[in-house]
C-alpha cells in the first residue's frame, strides 16, 4: 500500500533562519514526483521537514490523512515513511548484509510485500557480490544502492530521496533510473529532490520548481518544456 503525503504552507527554520516560506505540495499514492531546483534553495529542507528533522514553525504535514507535524523522526518512520538522506550514512564498518539487516521493519499493512534482501539484491544485482564487503570501501554509485535498499528494508509506502545522483558517474546514473524505475512499478510513493532535470524527467511524473524557500512551479515534467523561461529563471538552463 502506497501513501498519500501533504504538505500545507509549511515555514521551517534553521535556529533563527527562515528558510521555508509557504511550501505547498502533494504526493498522491503510487506517485513519483520531484523537487527541483539548485543548491541551497529548499530542496533538502523540505525533505527533513518531512521527516521531522528541520523545525517546522508553521504549517502542517500529513500522510494518509495523518498530522504528522511535531513528531519525532522515529515516529514518522513508523507511519511508513523511508528517508535516504544525500549524505548517505551508511555504517562503514558494517557489512552491505547488515547494513541492510540493520534496517528491516514489518510492513503496516499485513497484506504488503515484505522487502528482504533477495528482493534488495534483485533490484540492485550490483549489491549481492558486494554483501560480505563493508560499507566504507564502496564505490558511490555502489553506497547510494546500498542507501536506497537500507531504506527500503523498513517497508515504507513512502520513500524520501535526496539527491539520488548527486557526483555520480554517467553510466551509474543510467542504472539507478533504471532501478527507480522498477521500483516505481512496486507501486511505492516516491518524493526525491534533484538538480539533475534530465534524470527528474525520466522517472518523475511531476515537479515542483523550488527557489528562496518557495514554490515557483508545479506541474508535468512534460509542461516545463512549454516554459523554457522557468527552466532558465530557476534552473539555469
Amino acid at each position: 500500500m502506497s501513501g498519500k503525503l501533504e504538505v500545507e504552507n509549511l515555514h521551517a527554520f534553521y535556529g533563527t533562519s527562515h528558510v521555508l516560506f509557504g511550501i505547498n505540495l502533494l504526493v498522491q499514492p503510487g506517485e513519483c514526483v520531484c523537487l527541483l531546483g539548485r543548491n541551497g534553495v529548499g530542496k533538502t529542507t523540505t525533505l527533513k521537514s518531512i521527516m521531522g528533522l528541520v523545525s517546522v514553525r508553521d504549517g502542517r504535514i500529513t500522510y494518509n490523512g495523518r498530522n504528522l507535524t511535531g513528531l519525532q523522526p522515529y515516529e514518522i518512520a513508523r507511519n511508513g515513511i523511508g528517508f535516504a538522506p544525500d549524505e548517505r550514512l551508511i555504517f562503514p564498518d558494517l557489512t552491505v548484509r547488515d547494513n541492510l539487516e540493520i534496517a528491516i521493519k514489518a510492513p503496516l499493512s499485513s497484506g504488503a510485500v515484505s522487502w528482504t534482501l533477495d528482493r534488495i539484491y534483485k533490484l540492485f544485482p550490483i549489491l549481492k557480490p558486494l554483501e560480505d564487503n563493508v560499507g566504507g570501501y564502496l564505490s558511490g554509485g555502489e553506497q547510494q544502492m546500498l542507501t536506497v535498499g537500507r531504506a527500503l528494508m523498513g517497508n515504507p509506502a513512502l520513500l524520501l530521496l535526496d539527491e539520488p545522483v548527486e557526483g555520480l558517474g554517467p553510466v551509474v546514473v543510467q542504472e539507478l533510473t533504471q532501478q527507480i524505475i522498477q521500483l516505481k512499478k512496486t507501486g511505492i510513493s516516491i518524493l526525491f529532490a534533484e538538480q539533475n532535470l534530465s534524470f527528474a524527467t525520466l522517472v518523475a511524473d511531476r515537479a515542483y520548481i523550488i527557489e528562496g524557500g518557495k514554490v515557483r512551479f508545479d506541474g508535468r515534467l512534460e509542461d516545463l518544456e512549454q516554459h523554457p523561461e522557468i527552466k532558465e529563471k530557476y534552473l539555469m538552463i
